[in-house]
């Protein structure tokens, strides 16, 4: 009998071999304070209270011997990958590209756009940087999933509402079983990570699922 993850609208049947963990955008720009995040105005705590979370579902991928892939949303130095229309939004004195308190705002090499220490990649582990909202826009993660035989992808990370149910989306546009890890997601503001999630399991899991990370450990422990 198949495996199952207990979840919302209903269990999650999984196969070990078919199944990675992706963790979106966990980078010190968007979590920790002082950085573009903050700059915004946003209270960056929100973020930063998952990050124990994340580790611990990171331990149990790592620990069962299953793929962890991370995401870094940035851009090339000369932001040749990065349009107006994107750049021109946000803080209108600290834009993506411009100095800021941990170096060139979302540019990948900078201080700021590396994935916070506590959750930092292992040697080997898959890191996609991305120039959009979606871990598949202009990226290879495509090819690299289907290169591994993988079908299954758990997400956490930040923030709930914009990258990460983006790039659910894509997956599930793309054929995979997507499961977001509950309290391993955070927003800036709660009441949009608690819509998203609502928005991803309504209608039968019209995008997917949706668990508390204990779940998803208990059942890669079981």
């Amino acid at each position: 009998m198949m495996p199952v993850i207990q979840a919302d609208p209903f269990d999650f049947p999984f196969q070990r071999e078919m199944l990675a963990l992706i963790v979106i955008d966990m980078q010190r720009d968007f979590i920790e304070p002082g950085g573009f995040g903050e700059s915004l105005g946003n209270d960056v705590s929100q973020l930063g209270s998952i990050v124990p979370t994340v580790a611990t579902l990171l331990s149990a991928f790592r620990a069962a011997g299953l793929p962890v892939i991370h995401t870094r949303e940035c851009h090339k130095p000369d932001l040749s990958d990065l349009p107006d229309a994107k750049r021109d939004r946000g803080a209108p004195t600290l834009r993506i590209g411009d100095e800021g308190p941990m170096g060139r705002v979302l540019v990948a090499g900078e201080p700021g756009a590396e994935i916070v220490p506590a959750l930092a990649p292992y040697p080997g582990e898959k890191v996609v940087d991305k120039p959009g909202k979606g871990a598949f826009y202009a990226t290879d993660l495509m090819s690299h999933l289907q290169g591994n035989g993988i079908k299954q992808l758990i997400f956490a990370g930040v923030t709930t509402e914009v990258c990460v149910q983006t790039s659910m989306r894509e997956a599930n546009d793309r054929g995979f079983d997507c499961l977001i890890a509950t309290d391993a997601t955070a927003s800036y503001f709660p009441d949009f990570k608690t819509a998203a999630i609502e928005m991803i399991v309504a209608q039968g899991g019209i995008v997917g699922w949706a668990t508390p990370t204990a779940e998803i450990t208990g059942a890669l422990n079981g």
